[in-house]
């Protein structure tokens, strides 16, 4: 048991971190994918098929039996629900009731936005949704109404897109439309009232809901300070953070940084548990998504594991320092370094284009063959091959 439950170090810190979220051990048994979203608390999906989906990739480090694309079957049973956290995510549809306050945040501030009131008029809206209504799950596909070609933005980005799709992503933000599946990732619109369960009567209130949000972000990090808890969801403001924790019976705790500091925090009642559960971690190199939950908080992942990381995807190739797609390298409780990788599907291979160690980490032979038998798995899991790799 541990002596001094009030100071948790270092070490101790990162295996809690892995250890929930289901990077401790190597998992290969039989596949469960919501038993995985749930633990996460949600998915985030990406259409950039690099090797593989974001989404597919973070199940997949979870458990190696999970294949591309198993994930859409949960959303076909309504065992999911897809809206925004950070970015489009694929959330269990037991919390649909906690939900609701982020379908009316997040609708009233799509339909104040610029590139909203550039859309359709409420009428060509409502023809729109009566469409839906009529003829069932749509995608933006089925519509026509050509962004203003006279627009000198990037075509990319959500003020330039055309105005059907201003008006189905609006709906969709405040859960008038709902996804109702996804077909090579195009998105098909449905009423959310044919998607969505009945609300429970005793569903909490907006204030309820949101203390709610933060038992199922802090039950999912075991130890988190007030930012971490806000940004688990991005659905709970800093002044409801600070109100809840004062209303929870939490621990308070000193954890130990990468770089030896010491910080205030708070921890889960059941952290004396999880302190007791835990088990060294697995030895396995994992070749961590951009988008996995683990290092989606970039500050707690540099105070904590002292790896710094940016997903550069969007930042102009010139001023990138590492590149388009870099995958994180983790070997057992430690980040050892990063590698670019990308598909060849002409030639069914797994590329490396570019790899970078982390100072002070020496790549002998037996963390080679790690690495090497850990993207020998991940090229399988895209259909490809993977060329020998030598750092």
């Amino acid at each position: 048991m541990h002596k001094n439950i009030n100071e948790i170090g270092n070490s101790q810190l990162r295996q809690l971190w892995l250890a929930a979220h289901g990077l401790a051990s190597s998992s290969s048994g039989a596949i469960d994918v919501m038993s995985i979203i749930r633990r996460l608390g949600f998915l985030q999906i990406d259409t950039v098929r690099n090797v593989v989906r974001a989404h597919d990739h973070i199940l997949w480090s979870r458990n190696t039996r999970y294949r591309e694309g198993m994930v859409w079957d949960a959303l076909r049973r309504r065992e999911l629900f897809e809206h925004f956290t950070h970015d489009a995510s694929l959330i269990p549809m037991d919390f649909y009731p906690l939900w609701q306050r982020q379908f009316e945040r997040l609708g009233q501030r799509a339909a104040r936005a610029e590139w909203y009131q550039s859309g359709l008029a409420q009428a060509e809206t409502e023809a729109i949704h009566a469409r839906i209504k009529a003829e069932g799950p749509l995608s933006t596909h089925a519509f026509d109404s050509p962004r203003d070609s006279t627009d000198p933005r990037d075509s990319t980005e959500m003020w330039s897109r055309p105005p059907h799709k201003k008006a189905l992503e609006q709906m969709w933000y405040a859960g008038v439309l709902a996804t109702a599946a996804r077909h090579n990732f195009a998105k098909y619109y449905d009423l959310g009232a044919r998607v969505f369960p009945p609300l429970p009567p005793d569903r909490p209130d907006a204030a309820a809901a949101g203390a709610m949000l933060c038992d199922l972000a802090m039950d999912r990090m075991g130890i988190a300070n007030a930012g971490e808890i806000r940004r688990f969801w991005d659905a709970v403001p800093p002044a409801e953070v600070r109100d809840w924790i004062a209303s929870r019976g939490l621990m308070a705790v000193r954890v130990q940084a990468a770089d030896g500091t010491w910080q205030d925090s708070w921890a889960a009642p059941d952290l004396t548990a999880r302190l007791e559960a835990l088990l060294p971690p697995s030895t396995r190199m994992r070749i961590i998504n951009p988008f996995d939950p683990a290092i989606r908080d970039r500050k707690r992942l540099q105070r904590i594991f002292g790896f710094e990381y940016t997903n550069e995807m969007f930042v102009p190739q010139a001023k990138r320092k590492w590149g388009y797609y870099v995958y994180p390298l983790l070997e057992g409780d430690r980040f050892v370094g990063r590698l670019e990788a990308k598909a060849d599907r002409d030639a069914g291979l797994l590329r490396i284009t570019r790899f970078w160690s982390e100072a002070g980490v020496r790549w002998g032979q037996g963390r080679i063959a790690r690495l090497s038998a850990e993207l020998d798995r991940f090229a399988r899991l895209g259909g490809l091959q993977a060329l020998p790799f030598a750092p």
